[in-house]
């Protein structure tokens, strides 16, 4: 009698995509040598697999028997969606010394001092290294266990065996499997230490956290599918030189993915900033000249953040144009529909754009804005300071309607702003104090902005 093969099939780790035949190009995700070779489930194996599986009734009725638990960082909570899910997997990425640790070893503290143990594995550093951060950092808390290990099977093994309450591995591109091939770090270590964490979170329902490397385009490095493997993905964000921190969800199963969490590093750790938008606008200058404030949202959170620009002669070679917190391309944009639609002469003009306090604002929420803070340093006048503007900008000129308008005026003026230049609207209704000044372009915001006088030298 013939023994019959086990059949075989190719799987993409970078995509997923299943193959009967290995392909050197996978047509999905266009990875090259991206197959590898898994065996395929027999009709025997899928028998057994039935056998050992039972189906549940959905009843929303039902209260779980575990509730989130809240850590004491409330700006951790609001990105998680509220605490943590009993079983679930965290994957925490970021560029090298953001932060990433620190924040971990901060969360393992707090809810370790609940009653309740954390095990901090590292792969990185020794105990003694976490010790001294533990000690800047002014951590006491007797629940907290350190582990240095990179052995899935030996954390695996410790765990089964004294099961904690909270797990974190720092980080996963350190922790090898013996039955994997290939070196700590590589794509098939990655994707199967993090399956096994997975699975053994959710059979024992303790939560883990993942810290993860990044790559220079600032995406976690390892498989793609490593994103899809885990509950909730976060990055912390934050400009090299600039101490504020954003924790940003990308992936969230168990709440929204538009909430972010503002950090502020110091000596003593990452500290919660519970007021940005005060933060970012204490140290603005009344009369300063290229300045202009725009409630933005990060996330569901209005945040008011100032943006400056300078405007100046170029003296060698073409115009430069540079763009710090903002979109290189968005900035090019809105230069050339101040040029061709408002009469700015910018021509031969070097301008740079900085959002002050290191934030970086993706909405074009703040084109008007930053049209106003160039044409303010242009023309040497200086805007209202109890002014804000709010605005998309299109290309020919007009000013667009942004979301959650309310929201962002109910911010600025919590913050003593009067008034709010936005584009002109019948059914604005936010039920604020502010005076609003309606545009329909930006030559006419920058009439409304700028009071007359200064040097207009560049308008056409």
């Amino acid at each position: 009698m013939a023994v019959k093969r086990e059949q075989k099939l190719y799987v993409c780790h970078q995509c997923g995509k299943e193959s009967i035949k290995w392909l050197g190009h996978c047509p999905d995700c266009d990875g090259w040598n991206t197959f590898d070779e898994t065996a395929r489930a027999t009709e025997s194996r899928r028998k057994q697999a039935i056998a050992a599986v039972s189906l549940q009734q959905l009843r929303p009725d039902i209260e779980e028997d575990a509730p989130r638990a809240a850590v004491g960082i409330n700006e951790f909570n609001r990105v998680l969606g509220g605490g943590i899910v009993p079983g679930s997997v965290v994957l925490i990425g970021g560029d090298p010394g953001i932060g990433k640790s620190t924040l971990l070893l901060q969360v393992a503290a707090v809810f370790a001092g609940e009653n309740r143990r954390a095990f901090y594995i590292s792969g990185e550093e020794s105990p003694s290294q976490i010790r001294l951060r533990a000690k800047r950092l002014g951590i006491t808390a007797g629940g907290l266990f350190l582990l240095s290990e990179t052995n899935i099977n030996s954390i695996l093994g410790l765990l089964e065996v004294d099961p904690p309450h909270l797990v974190i591995v720092d980080s996963i591109q350190t922790v090898y499997s013996e039955e994997s091939e290939g070196a700590p770090g590589s794509i098939g270590q990655i994707r199967e230490c993090t399956l096994q964490l997975t699975q053994w979170a959710k059979k024992s329902g303790t939560p883990v956290f993942i810290s993860g490397h990044v790559t220079k385009d600032g995406t976690i490095a390892g498989p793609r599918v490593l994103e899809h493997m885990v509950d909730v993905v976060l990055y912390l964000e934050g400009e090299q030189f600039s101490s504020y921190r954003l924790l940003r969800g990308v992936k969230n199963r168990f709440g929204s993915t538009n909430e972010v969490g503002m950090f502020e590093m110091q000596n003593s750790g990452l500290i919660e900033v519970a007021n940005p938008s005060q933060v970012f606008l204490s140290q603005r200058s009344a009369e300063a000249i290229g300045s202009a404030v725009v409630p933005t949202l990060e996330g569901t959170r209005p945040l008011l953040v100032e943006v400056q620009a300078l405007a100046s002669q170029s003296s060698f070679g073409p115009p430069r144009r540079i763009a710090n917190g903002i979109d290189f391309n968005r900035l090019l944009m809105i230069t050339a529909v101040l040029t061709k639609r408002a009469g700015l002469a910018l021509g031969n003009q070097d301008i740079l754009v900085n959002v002050i306090g290191g934030i970086r604002v993706n909405e074009p929420a703040a084109d008007v804005a930053v049209a106003l803070a160039i044409a303010s340093s242009l023309r040497n006048v200086a805007i209202d300071p109890g002014l804000v503007a709010i605005g998309e900008l299109g290309l020919s000129g007009e000013l667009r309607a942004v979301p959650q308008l309310d929201r962002r005026l109910s911010e600025a003026e919590n913050l003593g702003f009067k008034r709010c230049l936005l584009p002109k609207s019948k059914s604005i209704n936010t039920g604020t104090g502010m005076e609003l000044l309606g545009a329909t372009s930006i030559r006419e915001a920058i009439r409304m902005a700028l009071p007359r006088g200064g040097d207009k030298a560049g308008a056409t």
